[in-house]
């Protein structure tokens, strides 16, 4: 994210074609003063849906913009990062707010591509609600019926968009009954739409019976009421969608006044719809499309009165910085501050820049503050916890970053120059330091392991790395200290592709190598070895000699080294030395240069010499008698075997065993895990796993997921290669 006034921001948003060049609302940045009176509404649905561009339709609606962006063309507010732009789809969170009668909307436009589910799930994080975005050419996929059982898991109210209803291949009704079939009881149609000369020109309001006029596309909407034959058309989906919101309201009289035929109070049906959506029980569904404007008026008025504010919404847990429970929070400004970090991105100008929620207390300029992160180790980010100072706050708009002098409970700002900060900090006050509860992050299962060009740019290839992992909590970074390899463990190609690009944008250079796997040695029959370390040269010389037997443990047996030397022919000052050197010899390898493990080192004999002997010699010649013993013997090259879990729809159980068994897997059971889904737990080798990531997402449309856990390392088969 950029400022506005300055000339690089202008380029970066697209120049003359950009989201600036649009904009009807230079000035500063919106700031909400009562936590009732604002919604923070997450967009979410498979990429490709419309998300963006409807966006787009909403903010030329309220009169943000002037004119709607592009995709193709990168203008649209919401894609402004370049990764977004390349890859033609949303790769990261982004956040535009909306004035609608003094009501602030945060509209959180997610992106719908598995890679990036880290975005996704800290804008559920960051939202009291929802918005589900279904293309009416594409239908629903697996993934966005999964991510609504996952918003019923969180209590999120949610209501359904019926997207791009004006393309040729549209087929609104189809769409409708798959987000039925998908979604359950409770999703029905609030608006119906009306069709003239082929096509949908606009809105027919079930429980008002007024129709929207949307056939001038861009001029403002005009409403009239219903004909008596779209009355008539629309009485089925009329009398369906009023005995839904009886259904679930808290007037148990209503639905005997119904069926006895009188006529429901509108207003009283109204309230009732606004409260069971804001409840999480009741799901309306508006059909709308970006290009003509239909249904934003009607979306626009679901959002400030249908969807809750943060107050009528629970908050994350807190803790101080023991640990212990710090008590329930409240929205309210006056609270003890708490506040998250839900993204952060780095700006050339303005170095890190943090996307907060607020979720207790206010947020001011100037003002000290605590920020911690912790839980988060295993990804590389290591517990911390540092005192700064807030210095500007801004509301943005995109890519454009417009100042605001505060921010309350339940809004959202933007944080400028907080050195320390990472996706997922807690921000508190320095007196009342709290930690926020972590919300579920995916584990990244697709290595890509990458080297600089060259030695001087590997330190700038570490100093991006450390900027791009505190963003991206679903970046995990492994320096394997056994292969040496330096590992970007990544969701997916698409967000390897992302991590790689950003690296190159700040002018690092490097390329991708293969993933080695990380092999052991072992003896597979005993042997015997010598190892004599002789050098005379004038002076001091060296002499060390001594012979080992190595012999092979059963699995997980570590090393063992046994003295069994007689008569003193080597001092007992140096049985260390050899045992030192073995070791070392161990981690360096006797073969394919893996560690060796699993053996038991016997020394039987040897020789010193009462002056020439040494440390340092007995250790070189321990070295020499295991590599003599590895020549003479017959070596076992070990790789590594996970213990896997795999959850997939019912339907995909046949293939992937299949494929399971073509990567050299042990299936070791099955399990229903309920609602279609099957869990299949294997054993299978990390060589069939480097990919395992993409694959499965190829096999089972994108539905499956897995778990890995290192178990144990085997013998590897015939014409194994380890990368």
């Amino acid at each position: 994210m950029s400022v506005k006034s300055t000339k690089e921001s202008a380029r970066a948003a697209g120049g003359r074609n950009g989201p600036d060049a649009r904009r009807a609302d230079q000035a500063g940045g919106i700031a909400a003063q009562d936590p009732a009176r604002i919604r923070n509404v997450a967009l979410v649905g498979h990429s490709g849906a419309g998300k963006t561009m409807l966006i787009e339709a909403l903010l030329a609606a309220n009169g943000m913009i002037t004119r709607k962006g592009s995709i193709a063309d990168g203008s649209t507010v919401s894609d402004s990062d370049p990764a977004a732009v390349h890859q033609q789809r949303s790769v990261t969170l982004s956040l535009v707010p909306l004035m609608l009668d003094d009501v602030k909307v945060n509209l959180l436009d997610t992106p719908g591509y598995p890679d990036f589910i880290g975005e996704l799930r800290a804008g559920l994080r960051a939202s009291d609600a929802a918005l589900f975005v279904v293309s009416a050419v594409d239908g629903i996929d697996a993934t966005t019926t999964a991510l609504w059982g996952e918003c019923a898991h969180m209590g999120l109210p949610r209501a359904v968009v019926i997207t791009r209803v004006d393309h040729p291949r549209a087929n609104y009704d189809a769409a409708l009954a798959a987000c039925q079939r998908a979604f359950g009881e409770g999703v029905l149609p609030l608006y119906v739409p009306v069709r003239s000369g082929g096509g949908i020109t606009g809105l027919l309001g079930l429980l008002s019976q007024q129709v929207t006029d949307y056939s001038a596309e861009e001029a403002a909407p005009e409403a009239r009421p219903a004909a008596a034959d779209e009355r008539a058309e629309a009485g089925a989906a009329r009398g369906t969608l009023i005995e839904g919101i009886i259904a679930e309201s808290e007037d148990e009289s209503l639905m005997d006044r119904y069926l006895e035929g009188e006529d429901m109070d509108t207003a009283v049906l109204a309230a009732d719809l606004e409260t069971a959506v804001a409840r999480g029980s009741f799901f309306p569904v508006l059909p709308t499309s970006a290009v003509t404007g239909l249904g934003t008026a009607e979306l626009l008025d679901l959002l400030v009165r249908a969807f809750p504010p943060p107050v009528e919404r629970s908050l994350p847990d807190a803790a101080d910085l023991s640990g212990q429970a710090a008590g329930r929070l409240a929205c309210d400004p006056s609270g003890p501050l708490a506040a998250e970090v839900v993204r952060t991105s780095n700006d050339p100008f303005l170095g890190r820049i943090c996307l907060v929620r607020v979720f207790s207390g206010t947020l001011r300029e100037d003002s000290p503050v605590h920020v911690g992160g912790h839980g988060l180790a295993d990804r590389g980010h290591q517990d911390h916890d540092t005192d700064e100072r807030v210095t500007h706050i801004y509301s943005p708009l995109g890519a454009t970053l417009r100042p605001v002098p505060y921010c309350v409970a339940g809004d959202m700002c933007a944080l400028a120059k907080l050195g320390s900060a990472e996706t997922g900090d807690t921000i508190s006050s320095r007196e009342n330091p709290l930690l926020l509860a972590t919300w579920e992050m995916p584990e990244p299962l697709l290595p890509v392991a990458v080297e600089a060009d060259s030695r001087s740019d590997e330190d700038a290839l570490a100093r991006s790395l450390g900027r791009i992992a505190a963003g991206d909590p679903t970046l995990r970074v492994d320096r394997n200290t056994e292969t040496h390899q330096l590992v970007l463990w990544c969701m997916g190609e698409a967000h390897a592709e992302v991590v790689l690009d950003r690296l190159r944008e700040q002018g690092v250079k490097l390329h991708t190598v293969a993933v080695v796997t990380p092999l052991r040695e072992t003896f597979a029959a005993a042997a015997a070895g010598h190892g004599r370390h002789v050098k005379q040269s004038g002076g001091h010389g060296q002499y060390a000699v001594c012979d080992i037997e190595v012999e092979p443990l059963d699995r997980g047996g570590g090393f063992e080294f046994v003295d069994k030397t007689v008569g003193g022919v080597i001092p007992g000052t140096f049985i260390p030395s050899i045992e030192k050197g073995v070791r070392a010899q161990m981690e360096k390898g006797v073969s394919a240069g893996f560690p060796v493990v699993d053996v038991r080192v016997t020394l039987t004999g040897g020789k010193a010499h009462s002056v020439d002997s040494s440390d340092a010699a007995f250790q070189a010649a321990g070295a020499l008698a295991l590599r003599e013993a590895a020549a003479a013997g017959k070596v076992q090259l070990l790789e590594p075997v996970s213990s896997v879990s795999i959850t997939v729809a019912d339907e995909h159980v046949g293939s992937v065993m299949s494929d399971l068994f073509g990567r050299r897997g042990r299936l070791t059971g099955t399990t229903s895990s309920g609602e279609g889904l099957t869990e299949i737990s294997a054993e299978v080798p990390d060589q069939e796993l480097l990919r395992y990531a993409v694959e499965l997402r190829a096999l089972t449309a994108g539905t499956g997921r897995f778990r890995r856990q290192y178990l144990r390392h085997e013998p590897v088969p015939p014409n194994f290669s380890p990368s």
